[in-house]
């Protein structure tokens, strides 16, 4: 979708538009949101960050998603100069020259994948760092990167939310004293846990009733919360639960090359654990897990693949099944 054709539906008198999910856990949807309730996100968001008419936006994600749209729509609210460029990983490149310098973009949304990329080149790392309002979201970041935002002197937040909570209800702080990997609510949202340990959501200003997530957390009494792990992101193996995440974070500081986890079918177990990775020495990779990993977590597949499978947001495409029918 291009800005001009999101601009005519958002100014069309109907009170809905539509949205497309992530997709990351299954087949992209299309979903009806209320421009009102759009509006009331935006709203929420530029209240919280101090967002004015003085500042300049950049959008640089896919226009289909609601992380995309509600740049458009904060823009509109508070008359921020939009700055847009096409989605890709590497939004400074496709930048005007006068937004390059430092400080004249103030306001960014990206998915963790451009960041990544943004933190490779010296020269997009130090155009990064001058952004006064960074937020990051569409996925999980990865920990070495965090390392590097916590040294950024602006603000840098990661967001939680989702299509159906028109963008985020939730940040936390990956910078400054105030880093932290609790998510606190919005002062309009209300959070809590359902029997199975999963993150629930009331926010009546974006959202009609209660929100029951797939997102398994630890809750504060004061109602932060911390990302366990997604509820459909569990792997039964032999009887036992293996929560990918986990096993991600243990593996993450030894793995060199991009990787993921997934599962496939077994006869034997129900369900084996699957590790995708560009690295191309699989003896190695085994070694590593088999030193690092408890017994139960230890993959039972070994995927080489040119490129991990990623959705349109940068999510992992964890469970696409004919990518790993074809890979056993």
């Amino acid at each position: 979708m291009l800005l001009n054709d999101f601009l005519k539906e958002w100014r069309n008198g109907e009170p809905c538009l539509t949205v497309k999910t992530s997709g990351s856990t299954g087949t992209p949807k299309t979903m009806l949101v209320e421009k009102e309730r759009m509006l009331n996100s935006a709203r929420i968001t530029c209240d919280f960050l101090g967002l004015t008419a003085a500042d300049t936006a950049l959008l640089c994600m896919n226009l289909n998603y609601i992380g995309a749209k509600m740049m458009v729509v904060r823009s509109l609210d508070r008359g921020m100069k939009l700055v847009t460029v096409p989605p890709s990983g590497h939004p400074y490149a496709d930048l005007p020259a006068e937004f390059r310098a430092l400080g004249r973009i103030t306001f960014a949304a990206m998915v963790p994948l451009q960041v990544y990329n943004a933190l490779q080149v010296p020269e997009e790392t130090e155009w990064l760092r001058s952004i006064d309002h960074l937020i990051i979201g569409g996925g999980g970041i990865d920990e070495r990167v965090a390392q590097q935002l916590k040294t950024f002197p602006k603000h840098v937040w990661s967001t939680y939310g989702m299509t159906e909570t028109l963008s985020h209800i939730a940040l936390r702080r990956l910078n400054g004293p105030d880093a932290s990997e609790w998510y606190r609510p919005f002062d309009t949202v209300k959070v809590g846990r359902d029997a199975e340990g999963c993150l629930t959501i009331d926010a009546p200003m974006v959202h009609d009733g209660l929100l029951v997530t797939n997102d398994r957390v630890e809750l504060l009494s004061d109602g932060a919360f911390r990302i366990l792990g997604r509820k459909d992101n569990v792997i039964v193996s032999g009887g036992i639960k293996i929560q990918i995440e986990e096993v991600e974070h243990t593996l993450r500081p030894f793995m060199d090359k991009p990787f993921l986890i997934t599962k496939a079918p077994s006869e034997k177990f129900g369900e084996a654990v699957v590790i995708l990775t560009e690295e191309t020495d699989m003896g190695q990779v085994e070694e590593i897990c088999l030193n690092t990993l408890p017994k139960y977590w230890v993959p039972r597949k070994y995927v080489h693949v040119d490129k991990l499978p990623m959705t349109e947001t940068g999510k992992p495409a964890r469970f696409n099944s004919q990518f790993i029918i074809h890979n056993s």
